[in-house]
C-alpha cells in the first residue's frame, strides 16, 4: 500500500475528533492540500481557518492552548517552521505550551511546488528549540499512529509530513508507536543505517542490496528526532562500528548531525551522512528529484559500500 503520510495525518485528526473535545485544528488557507479538510468536515466547529496568516496561526494555536485546548496548526512545513519560526520559539517554545506544529510538504519530494517550498532546514529549525519534540513519521501507519500519540503528549511538538506517497513498512495491526524509541527492522552486524520518514523504505531497499553483496545492514527507523534514542544509536556504534544515516532533509542540523554528535562524544564511529547537501531543491517530479539530490537507493548503498 502505498499513501502519504499527510493523508493519514488527515484521517487521524478525524479520529482524534470523536476521542477527544479538546482537539482544535487550524489551518492557513491550504487545508485541501494538508488534509485537515477532513477534520473540518467532521468537526466544522472546532476547525479555524486563519488564512494565508501563518504567525497568527501559530499565536491563536498557543492563545487555544493556554486555554486548555490541544491545538493542531497545519501548513506547508516551509511556512510552519520558516514564516511562523518567531511565533514558534517565542509564543509555543518559550512558553512551553501544548502546540503541535504540523508541517506537510516537506523536503524535496514534494516535487512540483518548487525550490522556494521544499523545506530541507525544518527539522534543524525545530530540533534547535527548547522543549520541542520532533517527529518525522516513516509511512501512512506511523503517521496516523505519531498524530493519535502527539494528542496525548503535553508539550509543543513539531510533525513532518510528506506530501508523495511512499511504501508502508508497518503492519497496522500491531504497530505500537513510542515517542522518544527507535525502532530496529533489520538486524546486521556490518554497519548501521538510520533513517527516518519516507527514506525508511528505500534504506530498507539498500539493505536488501547489500545482503546480496555479503553485506549485513541493520536499518532503524528513527521516527523521533528529538528527543533522540540515544541508547539505540550508542548499540549501534558498538555492534557495528559503522553508521550511515539518511533524511529527506539537509544534512546540517538533522538527523545525521544529531547521530553524529552523540557518536562522536559517547562512542566514536565512522558516520556518514546521506541528505540534501547544503542546497536549495527546484520544481520537478519528487521521486526524480529525491534520486538527483542523492537520495536514492543505489547512493544509499555506494555510501554504505564505501565504510
Amino acid at each position: 500500500m502505498n499513501e502519504a503520510t499527510r493523508v493519514a495525518y488527515g484521517n487521524a485528526l478525524v479520529e482524534l475528533a470523536e476521542r477527544n473535545p479538546d482537539v482544535v485544528v487550524l489551518d492557513a488557507d491550504l487545508a485541501g492540500a494538508t488534509k485537515t479538510a477532513a477534520f473540518k468536515g467532521a468537526c466544522p466547529e472546532r476547525f479555524f481557518d486563519m488564512g494565508i496568516a501563518e504567525a497568527d496561526m501559530v499565536g491563536t494555536a498557543a492563545g487555544l492552548a493556554s486555554c486548555g485546548k490541544v491545538p493542531f496548526a497545519t501548513t506547508f512545513a516551509v511556512f510552519a517552521t520558516g514564516r511562523a519560526f518567531d511565533q514558534v520559539r517565542n509564543t509555543v517554545c518559550y512558553s512551553n505550551l501544548n502546540v503541535k506544529i504540523v508541517g506537510t510538504h516537506a523536503g524535496p519530494s514534494c516535487g512540483e511546488d518548487g525550490g522556494t517550498h521544499q523545506a530541507m532546514e525544518d527539522i534543524a529549525l525545530m530540533r534547535a528549540l527548547p522543549n520541542m519534540t520532533v517527529v518525522v513519521p516513516a509511512d501512512d501507519v506511523e503517521a496516523r499512529a505519531a498524530t493519535l500519540a502527539a494528542a496525548e503528549h503535553v508539550g509543543p511538538m513539531y510533525l513532518r509530513m510528506a506530501r508523495l506517497a511512499s511504501p508502508t513498512v508497518h503492519d497496522p495491526e500491531s504497530y505500537h508507536f513510542e515517542l522518544g524509541k527507535g525502532e530496529v527492522l533489520r538486524e546486521g552486524s556490518d554497519l548501521s543505517i538510520i533513517a527516518c520518514g519516507m527514506m525508511v523504505p528505500r534504506a530498507l531497499e539498500a539493505a536488501k542490496e547489500l545482503a546480496g553483496a555479503g553485506v549485513e545492514a541493520r536499518v532503524v527507523n528513527m521516527h523521533t528526532i528529538k528527543p533522540l534514542d540515544e541508547e539505540l544509536v550508542l548499540d549501534c556504534a558498538r555492534t557495528t562500528g559503522a553508521i550511515v544515516t539518511v533524511e529527506e532533509a539537509s544534512v546540517i542540523g538533522g538527523l545525521g548531525s544529531a547521530v553524529a554528535e552523540l557518536v562522536s562524544e559517547r562512542c566514536p564511529v565512522p558516520v556518514r551522512r546521506v541528505g540534501v547537501q547544503d542546497r536549495f531543491g527546484k520544481s520537478g517530479n519528487g521521486s526524480e528529484l529525491l534520486d538527483e539530490l542523492g537520495l536514492s537507493v543505489a547512493h544509499i548503498v555506494e555510501v554504505a559500500r564505501s565504510l
